[in-house]
């Protein structure tokens, strides 16, 4: 089993862990059935409907 010859810098750890926090948060889409904010690509949570289809 491979085992690392030098410890990670301080540094090069911080920016590893901080790069999370660079993602940008999806966008909301409006749904066509009652007109919700809801995520893209999942079922409207308040109608229950995904592409036309009630789902839920």
């Amino acid at each position: 089993m491979g085992v690392p010859k030098r410890r990670q810098s301080h540094s090069r750890t911080s920016k590893r862990r901080s790069e999370w926090k660079k993602i940008d948060q999806p966008g909301l889409v409006e749904c066509p059935q009652c007109h919700e904010f809801k995520m893209p690509h999942r079922a409207c949570l308040k109608c229950g409907y995904y592409k036309g289809k009630s789902v839920m």
